[in-house]
């Protein structure tokens, strides 16, 4: 073995990544202090209220907003039944809308908005999702597999949804100027 190749198994071992973690983070959790992913959102928007959750097109949401607009997501009527699998193929807002699933006892199950029908489809139905939640750019994906999938329940979302008036802005130069939305129906 040579010296590098020494060095290099050496560090291999030990967990460089804590170096750069806050001082407020924990190295280790405690894996069954939530009975579910659903209870450790819930838990870390009640702990952290006001601090930053993440930004989106220049918009921040403390985990307070997060955890109002999370129970929006959660709640569309008809709604499927708890323990389905919900798609998400959001590239955007993805924390606000994994919440929302999460605390509405879905299982999320992450899509690629820019699969092939081909590869959208199979992930589908290989998940066995119920409901999938779009971003308007990619509905036409889903129209064309939606009738060889699972899916009973489809949510349309826009890029300027939660950002307010300048949301209005956004969607219109997504769908009328840079032409970033395919004609859909579903």
């Amino acid at each position: 073995m040579t010296d590098a190749t020494s060095r290099l198994s050496g560090r291999a071992s030990e967990k460089i990544w804590l170096d750069s973690y806050p001082p407020a983070v924990p190295a280790e959790i405690a894996p069954h202090a939530h009975p579910s992913l659903g209870s450790l959102f819930e838990s870390s928007c009640a702990t952290y209220a006001d601090r930053l959750a993440f930004s989106s097109m220049g918009r921040g949401m403390t985990f307070r907003e997060l955890e109002v607009q999370s129970r929006k997501v959660g709640a569309p009527e008809p709604r499927p039944p708890s323990a389905d699998r919900v798609a998400a193929a959001t590239p955007t807002s993805t924390n606000l809308v994994a919440g929302g699933i999460l605390r509405a006892g879905f299982t999320v199950v992450n899509v690629n908005p820019l699969y092939t029908p081909r590869e959208l489809q199979h992930q589908l139905k290989d998940a066995g999702a119920k409901a999938i939640i779009v971003l308007e750019n990619f509905a036409g994906t889903v129209q064309q597999v939606l009738p060889n999938t699972p899916i009973k329940h489809v949510i349309v979302a826009t890029m300027g949804d939660m950002l307010g008036l300048k949301g209005h802005i956004v969607n219109f130069v997504v769908r009328k100027v840079k032409k970033l939305v395919p004609a859909w129906s579903i």
